[in-house]
Order: structure tokens, then sequence, then C-alpha cells
């Protein structure tokens, strides 16, 4: 009998197939159904790619101008949504709270037949910023903040709520970028969660508001925010360096470098980087970008890991004046749409995700009577 392979974190087992993605293939180091994602960054809006993802093939002009126009449409929230916003503490977890906001969503419009999944994905990719900054912005301003504005994009509309005022052509399409690199990653953890909750034939709320749980997770999503914790702590690159070998030293876990799939690079990162350098001789910054290209290379000359996506993302965020609490978030209002594409594939050719499991307690006991228990 050949021996069970035990594999921590079921690394390397596949779990099924797609067609949405490929993660760390030869020759393409990330692609959305065939599509390079260095093409898609380049030559594509978020939305674009969200309908790639979603309806499965790019847009047409007239198919691009109707779907945006119609996600503009979606971003309203119910005043009993809102009520809820204003009744979740200003200190809670941002990502607790976008948890909770779906959820409720799913209660108030809630999803029905599975034939109307599409709608439901729209709906969460056009709603999630404004149930995010209505939050934020009740909270820390104490403003009841209009969330349908004329913005196109997503991007545009995200900024346009934080700041009260439609952003530059430069921070938006940044963060339009940023949208696009997150948008879809395979079976990762936030990702097989929505697939499991989804095989037991339940609705997408439930299966978004899991994956949103997952992303919670500092292991998954978060690394940004560390990344930027960090990065904000020194004054020179010389300090920085000096700092991170005592944290390696001392085994500190420093976020944003490595990755679980890929062995040489994150190919979103050189994106990210370059977006940073450009927002960075924007904004006059002398300290936080070389800083960053400091702690990055002493982790590539120490340990040989490199910045994933999420590092440089950091301060692309940074310099668009994005509170750091909310780079996390960010990642939901992208990975909505890999999410959702996800469900609906899923449901496409369904089974229920029940891997068996290698049992490591003790051996089959006699009972004993409680009194006779030491």
């Amino acid at each position: 009998m050949t021996a069970k392979k035990k594999v921590g974190g079921l690394a390397g087992v596949s779990a099924g197939e797609t067609a949405l993605c490929t993660v760390g293939q030869e020759g393409a180091g990330l692609t959305y159904r065939g599509y390079d994602i260095y093409d898609l960054a380049d030559n594509a809006g978020f939305e674009e790619v969200a309908y790639l993802l979603l309806y499965g093939a790019l847009p047409t002009r007239a198919e691009l101008d109707a779907y945006v126009a119609r996600l503009k449409t979606l971003r309203a929230l119910p005043d009993a949504l809102k009520t809820l916003l204003e009744m979740i503490p200003g200190d809670a977890h941002p990502m607790d709270v976008l948890r909770t906001a779906v959820s409720f969503l799913g209660n108030v419009e809630p999803e029905g037949d599975f034939s109307n999944q599409a709608e439901v994905a729209d709906r969460l990719l056009a709603c999630l910023p404004s149930m995010l900054i209505y939050w934020h912005r009740f909270h820390t301003d104490g403003e009841r903040i209009d969330v349908e504005t004329d913005d196109d994009s997503v991007a545009g509309h995200f900024l346009h709520m934080l700041h009260g005022k439609a952003p530059s052509e430069t921070h938006r399409n940044s963060l339009d970028t940023t949208l696009i690199l997150y948008a879809e990653h395979e079976f990762n953890a936030s990702t097989f969660t929505a697939r499991v909750i989804t095989g037991t034939l339940s609705d997408m709320h439930s299966a978004v508001s899991g994956a949103i749980g997952a992303l919670r997770g500092p292991l998954h999503g978060g690394a940004n925010e560390a990344a930027m914790e960090l990065i904000e702590r020194f004054d020179t690159p010389e300090q920085a360096t000096q700092e991170v070998l005592a944290m390696l030293a001392r085994k500190d876990k420093i976020m944003g470098f490595g990755h679980r799939v890929y062995t040489v690079s994150d190919p979103r990162n050189s994106v990210n980087k370059k977006m940073s350098k450009a927002l960075a001789d924007e904004a006059g910054d002398t300290r936080l970008y070389p800083v960053s290209e400091a702690i990055e290379k002493v982790m590539w000359d120490e340990k040989k890991l490199f910045a994933n996506a999420d590092f440089f993302a950091a301060t692309v965020y940074h310099f668009m004046g994005i509170p750091t609490y909310l780079f996390t978030p960010i990642f939901v209002c992208s990975r909505i749409t890999g999410w959702a594409a996800h469900v609906m594939e899923q449901r496409s050719n369904n089974k229920l995700i029940r891997p068996a499991a290698d049992y490591i307690g003790p051996s089959l006991q006699p009972w004993v009577a409680i009194d006779d228990r030491k």
C-alpha cells in the first residue's frame, strides 16, 4: 500500500479546476482568462477586467459603456444599511465592517434564485466602496456622504468619496491599476473559502462574507498595512538597512516579502514599484520610496526573498492619501470580481468540497464510568 502524502496547508495539492486564472506558470506569471497581467495593467481599465472575469470575455466598446453605466446605478446603499454602518463603532476593524455589511445586504437584498448571481456580483462590485467609505467618513468626519458620485470608474468613485472631490487622473489611474492587479489569484485562501461555502449551495453573500473573513487574517491580507507601518518607522535608507538587518537577526516577521506560490518574483510587484516611484516623484517624496528600496534590497541580499504585490502597493496607496487601515479593504473592492467569478464557476459544475483528514489522536479506548475516572 502506498502511503498518503501529507502536505501542510495543502501546498502543491490541486483542489479543482478553473478557467479563470493561472498563477506562476512558466512563460506567464499571472493571467486572467488567458490574458497576461502586464497587458491588462497597461491597456485595460478595471471595469474591463471585471467584465472579463465575470462574463468570460473582454467587452466591446458598447458592452463596456453599458456596463460602466450599469455599475454607476448600483452604488447607492439602502437606508437600513446606512443606519447599520453608523452603528458599527468607529474603531472597528474595517474588514469586519465589510463582512458585516455584505452579510446584512444579503438580508435586505437576498440573492434568491441562483439565476440572479450576475446581478448580485455587479451589485457588490458597485457598492462595496460605498459601504467602506460611508462608514469611514461618518466616523472620521461626522458626515453622511453621498455615495452616488459621477465618476465612471470604481477607482475614481472610491477616491472621490474618500477625499470629497474628484481625484487627479494620475491617482485614479494608479488605483485603477492596483485594482486590476488584485482582482484574481486562483485558489488562494479567501477564494477557496468562497468556493467551499458555494459548494454547499449557499448564497453568494455568504460566500463573499466568508471570503472577507479569510482575507482578514494577516497571513493572507493585511501585508500592505504591515509594510506601510514598517516603512514609516525609518527616516533614511541607511537606518532602514540597519534596523531590518537587526530584525532579521532577531527572526522578526517582515511582511510583504516572498509568496506561497511564486518562487522567483511576484509579477505584480514591478508594476506597483513603478507606480510608487512615479507617485513619490509627484509628491516630492525623498524618504518613503528610498526606504522601501533599501528594505527590498536587504531582504533579497540576506534572505533571497522578493517583494510581493503588497510591499510597494503600500506606498502607492499612501501617496494617494489613503489611510493605512483602509489598504486591505481596497483588496476586497477588487477581489470581489475574482470571488464572484469563482462562485459562478463552482456552481456551474458543483460538487461538495469535503477533503479527508489524517487522524493523529489516541487509538480506540474503552468507556470509563465517571466515578472510576482518575
